[in-house]
Parts: structure tokens; C-alpha cells; sequence
């Protein structure tokens, strides 16, 4: 599997001051099995699905406790290059571009308008093993109160083009790698609590919304919003029991028309 092309999701992690609790959680609402812990790496363990990576739990690192939420990873042909377009765009380096052994380089960011995401350089860990299947990553979106200033942003550092939808109820746009949507953009509404701050909603595909959802209620999770049915799929909004905010999707359950998308210039 090749290098994922510059500006494509290609991992997905999060930290938790609990991560026994967090496996068994995700190992419930997605069928995750977890390897074992990188001790050199701060214990971070890898999450599966039929023996294909498809995401990372961690526990904090000293001074760094608070509140858990799952970080996406951009892809990057150069993470130094990549964090000097973030600078340079008005967007805040969280971390300065580092070598995580043999397995790639990474940088942490925030941009300007809050949507805290990674930069990720492939050496040997490439990223998904598994997409768009039943416990892997299937999309996401930056949710954020100044789409402005990710619109502005993110297609200046990355090989962006914009589509918005046509929908006068939501603004939403897609930002394109080629012909391929590769990330969602939302606008926060004042339905968002205040003190909730800008993020980016992983989604992770299943093979039933309503029953994710049942076993992650019960779990200690919250449900935020649906299940909902939509041209993409049955989709619901979670945190889990650490306060980490996720999404499920059944890529298989569509309903309705796929809205019209106008190119932005």
C-alpha cells in the first residue's frame, strides 16, 4: 500500500486516561481487537479489525491530561513543509514536526479557528489498513463555529478544491482531492453547547446505527444526535464515557437523493 496522497485522512488516534476502559468500550461498539502496548511509545496500542490497523488508543502523557477527544491525521509527503504552510496560513503549530522512529513523522495543529488535527509523514506505518468496512474509519468532518477561516485554511495548505451544498439549512462543504471527497466542513449552530470547542467528527463505519448506538448507551456513551437516516448512510453522533465524540455511520442504509454540490472558486 503506497503512501496515501497529500491531504487524505490516514489515521486516527486518541488519548485516555483510562485506555483499559477505552478497549473495552471501542472493542464492544466496534469490534476492535488491541495489540500490544509500544512502551518506547508511550504505550500506544493499535486498535484492529480482521488483523488490519484501523486505529489507536494512548494514555496521556505527563502534564497533558484532560479532556480525551480522537485526533485525524492529514497525509503528508513532508511534515516539515507541511508545518511551515500551517504557520504560514495563520494556523498553530501544537507540536513541531517530530520522527516517531521508523514509522513516520508527525506534527500536531490547530487552525484558526480552533479544529485542532495531525500531519502525518508515512515511513513504515502507512496509515488505514482497512477503510469503509465495519469498524474502520469511513469519514469526517471539521466542525467549527468559523468556517471562514477553515475555508480559507485548509485548501491553502492542502491540495484542496471546495464544493458547498446546496442545502440552505446546513452549511457544509467538501473539500476534494481530485474527484474525491476527502473531508467534510460544518458549521457549528448554537445547538452546540458553548463550551464544547471546535473538532474534527471521525466517523466510523458499522454494520447497524441503531445497534452501535444501543451498545454504546450502554456503555456509559451519550448519544448527541440521530440515528439519521441520509443519502450517505445511517448516521449517529457519540461521546464515549472519557467525553471523546465520535460518529457511526451504515454505509449500506441510504436514503433519499444525494443533494446538489456547487464548486466553490
Amino acid at each position: 500500500m503506497a503512501a496515501e496522497p497529500e491531504g487524505t485522512p490516514c489515521w486516527a488516534d486518541a488519548m485516555f486516561s483510562d485506555t483499559e476502559g477505552a478497549k473495552t468500550f471501542y472493542g464492544a461498539v466496534l469490534g476492535w481487537t488491541f495489540g500490544e502496548q509500544a512502551s518506547e511509545y508511550g504505550n500506544y496500542t493499535q486498535a484492529y479489525v480482521d488483523g488490519k490497523a484501523v486505529a489507536a488508543v494512548v494514555p496521556p502523557m505527563p502534564g497533558q491530561e484532560g479532556q480525551s477527544a480522537w485526533c485525524l491525521y492529514l497525509a503528508s509527503p513532508n511534515a516539515v513543509a507541511t508545518a511551515q504552510k500551517i504557520r504560514e496560513n495563520g494556523g498553530e503549530l501544537l507540536m513541531e514536526p517530530m520522527e516517531v522512529g521508523e514509522f513516520g513523522s508527525m506534527t500536531l495543529a490547530r487552525d484558526p479557528g480552533g479544529v485542532v488535527f495531525g500531519v502525518w509523514q508515512a515511513g513504515t506505518h502507512e496509515g488505514f489498513e482497512k477503510k469503509g468496512e465495519p469498524g474502520a474509519y469511513a469519514w469526517a468532518e471539521a466542525f467549527t463555529r468559523e468556517p471562514e477561516k477553515s475555508d480559507a485554511f485548509f485548501p491553502a495548505v492542502f491540495p484542496y478544491t471546495v464544493q458547498r451544498l446546496e442545502d440552505d439549512e446546513v452549511d457544509f462543504n467538501i473539500y476534494n482531492l481530485g474527484d474525491q471527497a476527502a473531508l467534510g466542513r460544518m458549521r457549528m449552530t448554537e445547538e452546540f453547547p458553548p463550551d464544547v470547542p471546535p473538532y474534527m467528527n471521525v466517523y466510523f463505519a458499522v454494520e447497524d446505527c441503531d445497534a452501535a448506538v444501543a451498545k454504546a448507551t450502554e456503555l456509559g456513551g451519550i448519544l448527541r444526535f440521530g440515528p439519521m437516516d441520509s443519502p450517505f448512510g445511517r448516521f449517529a453522533a457519540l461521546s464515549d464515557p472519557q467525553g471523546a465524540s465520535f460518529s457511526v455511520i451504515d454505509l449500506g442504509k441510504t436514503e433519499g437523493e444525494m443533494p446538489g454540490m456547487t464548486d466553490v472558486p
